[in-house]
Order: C-alpha cells, then sequence, then structure tokens
C-alpha cells in the first residue's frame, strides 16, 4: 500500500456495531446447535420428580407400529423449549460482548503512541471485570429465558415453552385490590420470570471469568508463538485458533461450576405452592445434601462440560469469524510490513 494512502476502513465502522452483531449471530448459532445436550443436562439436574408419560411397552401396540411415534416424541422431547432460545440468545449474546468489549476498549489501551503498556495483572483485571459486567448485563436477557426453557426440558406443561410462558403470565390475575394492592400481580409475574437471578449470576461470573481470562491469555500466547502473516490487519487472530481456545477455556470452567449449574437449575425448576413461598437458596443446597448426597451437585457434569466445550468452539469461533468478517477491509493491498506491525501492536496490547 503506498505511504500517502489512508489506513483501511473495516466493513463496519463502528465497534459497538461489530460487538452486537458478531454477539448476536455467536449466541444464536451455539445455542441452537447444541440444545439437545442442554436438555439432556437439564433432566439430569431436575432431581427425583415423575413427569407423566405414556410407554409404548403398556399400549398393546406392537413396536414397529409404535417407534415411529415415539422418535417424533423424543425429538419433540429433546427440543422442548426451544423457542425461547431462539428468541433470547441473540440479545443476550449481544448485551454480553457490547459490555465486554466497551470496557476493554476503556481501560485497556488502544495503540502504542503513549508508550504505556498493561501489565500482565491489569490485563487479567480488565478481563475479568469486563467478563463479568457482560454477564450481568446479558442476565437480563437470558434468565427469563432460562426459566422458561428449563420447564419445558423437563418435561413441565407438556414440554411447550409457550405453556410454560403462559402459566408464568397468568400471576398477573392475582391482585389482592381488597387489600389495596392492585398490580401485584404484574410483580409476581416478574419474580416469576427472574426465579433463579441471584443463582444464575453467581455460577456465570465466575465460569466467565474463567473461561474468557484462559481464553484472552491462549490468543495472546498464540499471537506471540504464531506466524505474524497470521494476525489480522486490526490485531485478531484467526476464527480456527480461537474456537480450539474457546473450547478448552469453557471446558475448564463448565467442570469447575457444576455444582453451581446443577443450584441454579434446581432453583429455577422449583414451583410456586403459596403466594408466600420464596425458594432460597440455602434451602434448596440442604435438601440436595439430606436427600440425595454430595454426589448429586455433580449431576450432568458429563453433558455439561460436552456442551460447553464444544459450545465454546462454536461460540467464541463464530464470535471471531464474525468480527474479523465485519472488521475486514476491502482493500486486501495491504504490504507484509504492515501485518508484521499490526501484530507487534495486538501482542503488546492484550
Amino acid at each position: 500500500m503506498a505511504a500517502d494512502q489512508p489506513a483501511p476502513e473495516p466493513l463496519v465502522s463502528s465497534p459497538w456495531a461489530r460487538s452486537l452483531l458478531s454477539g448476536a449471530i455467536a449466541g444464536f448459532t451455539v445455542d441452537l446447535s447444541l440444545y439437545p445436550l442442554d436438555t439432556i443436562k437439564t433432566r439430569l439436574q431436575k432431581g427425583q420428580q415423575n413427569v407423566p408419560g405414556t410407554s409404548s411397552a403398556s399400549s398393546g401396540k406392537p413396536v414397529w407400529k409404535t417407534s415411529l411415534p415415539a422418535l417424533r416424541q423424543t425429538i419433540r422431547g429433546i427440543y422442548a423449549g426451544v423457542p425461547s432460545v431462539i428468541l433470547g440468545s441473540a440479545p443476550s449474546a449481544a448485551f454480553f460482548f457490547i459490555v465486554y468489549d466497551g470496557v476493554k476498549r476503556s481501560l485497556l489501551p488502544s495503540d502504542l503512541s503513549s508508550g504505556k503498556q498493561p501489565t500482565k495483572m491489569e490485563t487479567f483485571l480488565t478481563h475479568s471485570l469486563a467478563s463479568s459486567l457482560g454477564e450481568i448485563a446479558a442476565c437480563a436477557v437470558r434468565v427469563p429465558t432460562e426459566v422458561v426453557k428449563q420447564r419445558a426440558q423437563a418435561g413441565l406443561f407438556g414440554g411447550s415453552s409457550l405453556h410454560a410462558l403462559t402459566d408464568i403470565l397468568s400471576l398477573r390475575h392475582q391482585d389482592d385490590k381488597s387489600n389495596g394492592l392492585s398490580g401485584r400481580g404484574y410483580v409476581r409475574v416478574i419474580r416469576e420470570l427472574y426465579r433463579g437471578t441471584g443463582i444464575t449470576i453467581a455460577r456465570e461470573i465466575p465460569f466467565t471469568v474463567l473461561q474468557f481470562t484462559l481464553w484472552e491469555a491462549m490468543k495472546n500466547q498464540y499471537a506471540r508463538w504464531g506466524r505474524s502473516s497470521e494476525v489480522t490487519t486490526f490485531g485478531q487472530i484467526p476464527a480456527a485458533p480461537s474456537a480450539f481456545f474457546g473450547s478448552l477455556a469453557g471446558g475448564i470452567a463448565a467442570g469447575l461450576t457444576t455444582p453451581l449449574d446443577v443450584i441454579k437449575t434446581r432453583v429455577m425448576l422449583e414451583r410456586r405452592e403459596s403466594d408466600a413461598n420464596q425458594v432460597r437458596v440455602k434451602d434448596v443446597v440442604s435438601r440436595i445434601m439430606k436427600e440425595e448426597g454430595f454426589e448429586a451437585f455433580w449431576r450432568g457434569i458429563g453433558p455439561r462440560v460436552t456442551a460447553i466445550a464444544l459450545g465454546g468452539a462454536i461460540f467464541l469461533g463464530s464470535y471471531q469469524w464474525a468480527w474479523n468478517t465485519l472488521e475486514a477491509s476491502e482493500n486486501i493491498g495491504e504490504t507484509t510490513s504492515e501485518k508484521t506491525n499490526s501484530s507487534l501492536l495486538f501482542q503488546k496490547n492484550i
């Protein structure tokens, strides 16, 4: 590229728009592709609850006549609750990455003109804070989606997301106007939709801090060890190694936070028994210990680690691909020296 030519412009100039679009693509892709594993994990964690069903063995029909309907029922069961995920996954991931990338841009230098480089501790704290705030923002969308989805996955309300949501919305009719409490029904709706918010955030923050600090560290090390020609003009590594590092980081974080995930699942599956009923985390933990033992906290660890390891690859790989695509320039005539300079800038700033 000639010296008097301006630097190439990305296809999407706004970093906020890139975060929103890349996060939405990543969230939708990973949640939809790995939904069956998530359903299996939820059913393993839901505890000793019997969901009414019909066994084909007791119907008196030959196996060959019942196998096809059973297969359809199995598929419907595995994908029970998927509409709520389709509506919630993209906004949730978009919220996360808008906040995550925004905090990183604010706290880490974007150029070396000042001569100041972040230390490893500053980088770690920045990534931890960015991921924590991103998760809190994402939970505003994710928690209601999870409540509806997991009740459908567990076989409640016939496995229907619509029926699970309708049951929650029916609480708006429970106003106590005789005591001047008109409007309390809507408060109950909000409370039910956001049931388990505290334990969800308590699970997501340590998980996300582990996953994203590991992911960023692996990307940084790859950029230092790898070829400078692989780093884009704007300092990003390719999607394939990003996906691999996302898989490793996600699997490790998923295994370590499984007990928190079990508690979160149990809290969200609790049904209200009276207006005064409130599900407390310590009561759920005590009941698990008393009735099922310590090993119950690790239920579903296999599907969880498998799903999130695969999900980390799909989620962070598709995010990296989308970001690189949106950030890429139509002008591909950059020189090797320009790639090398952008690589060095990336390595020093991560």
